[in-house]
C-alpha cells in the first residue's frame, strides 16, 4: 500500500483506478509491484498456493467450530478485499498481475487436491480441501469480468455453507476432547446417526459438485466465466482437479455406509435440538443454491457492476 500512495498519492480504490487508467499513469513497473505484494497478504489470508503451508497444522489443531470460523468467514471477508483492491484499483493493470493469479489458481488446486488425497485425518483433509477451493475462486478472479465476480460472490456464499455444516458433523463426531478425528471414525455413522450422515452427505455432494447443490452451481458459473475469458486451459485443469477431488469425498462416504460401525459411532451422543437445527440450516441452503441459484446469482450479478 506504502508504494501505492507513493506512486499515485493515494490509497483510494476508485481514485487509484482513474489514475492508472489516465493519460499521464505513473510506471507500470511500480504498482505491478504493489499488486504483486498486496497478492502475498491477500494470498496468504485465503490460503492460496504458495502461502497454504499454515493451512492444515492450523486447522488440524485448532478446535473444530474454529476451523469451521476460519475456513468461510475470514476466507470469503478477505476475497470480497481480493476483488476490491484487484478488479478496482488496479483493474487498468490487469494484464500485468493476471498470470500471478492464474498461476497461484492453478497451484491451489492442484496441490490442496492431491495433498488432500493422502490424508487419514477429517479435519486436515477439509484444510487440504479448502485451499483447492480458494483456488476454483481465484480462477473466477482470473476471469477479470463481471461474469467471474458474480460466480466467485455466490461460490463463497455455496462453499460458506457447505464447509460450515461439514465441519459441524465433524465437531459432533470428535466428541469431547476432539478423540476422533480419523476416517476410520467416521465408519458405520450411517447405521448410528442416518440423519447426521445425511447432512454430512448432502455437505460432501455439494464440495464435489454433484447437480441440485449450491456447488455444482457455483463451479459451473467459474468455469463458464473462465472460458468466456477464453481461459480454455485453465478451466479444462479445473475440472481435471474437481474429478481428483471427487476421489477423497466420495472416500468419506464409503466409510460413512459401507463399513461396520467403529468406536467412535458408537460413542457419538444424540443430537440435540440445537445441533439438528445447526445442521439442517446449512444443508437447506445448500439445497437451496443448488434448486433456486438465480436468486442468489441475480443479486450477485448486480453486485458485481460495482466492482470496478
Amino acid at each position: 500500500m506504502a508504494i501505492t500512495y507513493g506512486t499515485v498519492g493515494t490509497v483510494n480504490l476508485t481514485a487509484v483506478r482513474a489514475a492508472l487508467a489516465g493519460a499521464d499513469a505513473p510506471p507500470v513497473v511500480f504498482i505491478t509491484l504493489a499488486a504483486a505484494l498486496m497478492f502475498v497478504g491477500l494470498g496468504f489470508k485465503v490460503s492460496a498456493a504458495p502461502f497454504q503451508i499454515w493451512a492444515p497444522d492450523v486447522y488440524q489443531g485448532a478446535p473444530t467450530p474454529v476451523s469451521a470460523f476460519l475456513s468461510a468467514g475470514p476466507k470469503a471477508a478477505a476475497f470480497a478485499v481480493f476483488l476490491r483492491i484487484f478488479l478496482t484499483a488496479f483493474g487498468p493493470i490487469g494484464s500485468a498481475w493476471q498470470p500471478l493469479v492464474w498461476m497461484a489458481a492453478l497451484l491451489s488446486m492442484t496441490v490442496g487436491n492431491f495433498a488432500a488425497l493422502m490424508q487419514t485425518n477429517v479435519k486436515r483433509m477439509l484444510a487440504y480441501s479448502s485451499i483447492a477451493h480458494a483456488g476454483y475462486v481465484l480462477v473466477a478472479l482470473t476471469a477479470q469480468s463481471d461474469t467471474g465476480t458474480a460466480a466467485a460472490m455466490f461460490y463463497l456464499a455455496a462453499y460458506a455453507l457447505m464447509n460450515i455444516g461439514a465441519f459441524a458433523v465433524v465437531s459432533h463426531i470428535s466428541g469431547r476432547g476432539e478423540k476422533y478425528q480419523t476416517l476410520d471414525d467416521l465408519a458405520g455413522l450411517g447405521r448410528k446417526q442416518p440423519m447426521m450422515a445425511a447432512m454430512l452427505t448432502i455437505f460432501l455432494l455439494s464440495l464435489i459438485g454433484v447437480p441440485l447443490t449450491g456447488g455444482f452451481f457455483g463451479k459451473f458459473y467459474i468455469f463458464k466465466a473462465a472460458l468466456e475469458s477464453h481461459l480454455v486451459w485453465l478451466a479444462v485443469l479445473g475440472l481435471l482437479n474437481s474429478a481428483v477431488a471427487a476421489y477423497y469425498y466420495l472416500r468419506i462416504l464409503v466409510m460413512v455406509y459401507m463399513h461396520e460401525p467403529g468406536e467412535a459411532a458408537g460413542a457419538t451422543e444424540p443430537l440435540t435440538a440445537g445441533f439438528r437445527l445447526a445442521l439442517l440450516l446449512p444443508a437447506l441452503g445448500t439445497l437451496f443454491l443448488g434448486i433456486f441459484p438465480s436468486w442468489v446469482l441475480d443479486f450477485a450479478g448486480k453486485s458485481a457492476t460495482l466492482v470496478k
